[in-house]
């Protein structure tokens, strides 16, 4: 009976060991994925900044900008792509406008952005653009991979239309998270007018014509959870100019500051933000190692007890065995001395 349990026993230790493996490299690849019809809003703020006053081209310092970023997802396209392809995608839509002191909208800059809903690759369809102009990204943005690593990666910038890399400046915490922090640095370079912008009748093609130019720089970070790729923080020490062409004969105007400042998630989002991003850390680690590790230690302590259970059985089976085998060779040696005993 305990042979049978031992047996047992070990079968269920092979079960737990296999669904650990399972979970870890089956179930947890296959579910971990950005869901398509995720909607998300963030709210950044630059509390000193310098911003510019449109109706008279001067800079004014100490002025609060805001910046509201929203995302949403457009599950109809993910799922349209995914019947043609059979890739899981997130398409989100997304719309980032700046509001001054006075909560005056100064620009605003819609997005569409396609990537792979458990990689985070950028995926070249569904209306991918930046302000209205196709794009085709080479880096991923807003949020990265599950499972970040310490390391370079392809970041890319909407203001540029393009991608550098981001930098791993090493292992901290932040909020009593184990975090990653990436910087990255946008050196000076000529950017487009966004089409929506606070001039009333103005449109960016005629502001070009005037010889103005907009001019753009930033150093980013951001303070990565490694587990679920979700920024727990961000900041941009952001400057953007107006630049003035020279004209004929003339020496060129001074720029003038459009928007500087340093700018991070407020305080209130920020809290959502890192409730949100500790809630999901849990539920990765829970398919990802949680449970892989607790089936393995699992298999283990029942496999410990089916050995202990088979080798006590055999301990108790020994002495049983001994006894049979001494009567046996005491019945062999009864009988008179000798031969027939003629």
């Amino acid at each position: 009976m305990r042979r049978r349990a031992s047996l047992v026993l070990i079968g269920l230790a092979a079960f737990l060991a296999a669904f650990g493996l399972l979970m870890h490299w089956y179930v947890y690849p296959r579910v971990a994925a950005i869901p398509d019809n995720q909607y998300q809003v963030e709210v950044l703020t630059a509390d000193d900044a310098t911003l510019i006053d449109y109706s008279t081209m001067t800079s004014r310092p100490h002025q609060k900008v805001t910046i509201v970023q929203t995302l949403k997802g457009d599950a109809a396209a993910a799922q349209r792509y995914r019947k043609q392809t059979g890739r899981d995608v997130v398409v989100w839509d997304s719309l980032s406008y700046i509001l001054d002191t006075h909560k005056k909208m100064l620009s605003a800059i819609p997005e569409t952005y396609v990537f792979d809903a458990r990689t985070q690759v950028p995926v070249h369809c569904c209306g991918e653009s930046v302000d209205g102009d196709r794009v085709s990204r080479s880096g991923i943005e807003f949020k990265f991979p599950f499972g970040t690593q310490c390391r370079d990666y392809q970041y890319y910038d909407p203001q540029t239309r393009s991608s550098a890399p981001i930098h791993c400046r090493g292992r901290t915490t932040y909020d009593g998270v184990p975090a990653l922090l990436f910087e990255e640095t946008v050196p000076w370079t000529r950017v487009p007018f966004p089409k929506h912008v606070a001039v009333a009748g103005i449109t960016p093609a005629q502001i070009n014509a005037m010889g103005m130019q907009r001019w753009y720089t930033t150093v980013r970070r951001f303070w990565i959870d490694p587990v679920t790729g979700a920024p727990l923080q961000g900041t941009e020490q952001h400057d953007e100019e107006m630049r003035f062409a020279a004209a004929a004969g003339q020496p060129a105007k001074p720029p003038v500051t459009i928007f500087k400042g340093y700018v991070h998630i407020r305080p209130d989002f920020l809290a959502s933000t890192d409730a949100l991003v500790k809630k999901e850390r849990t539920l990765v680690l829970a398919l990802s190692a949680y449970v892989p590790w607790g089936m393995g230690a699992a298999a283990l302590l029942v496999l410990a007890l089916a050995l202990w259970l088979e080798a006590r059985d055999r301990l108790r089976r020994a002495p049983a065995v001994e006894a049979v085998e001494g009567v046996v060779v005491s019945a062999a040696g009864v009988g008179p001395p000798g031969g027939d005993g003629g």
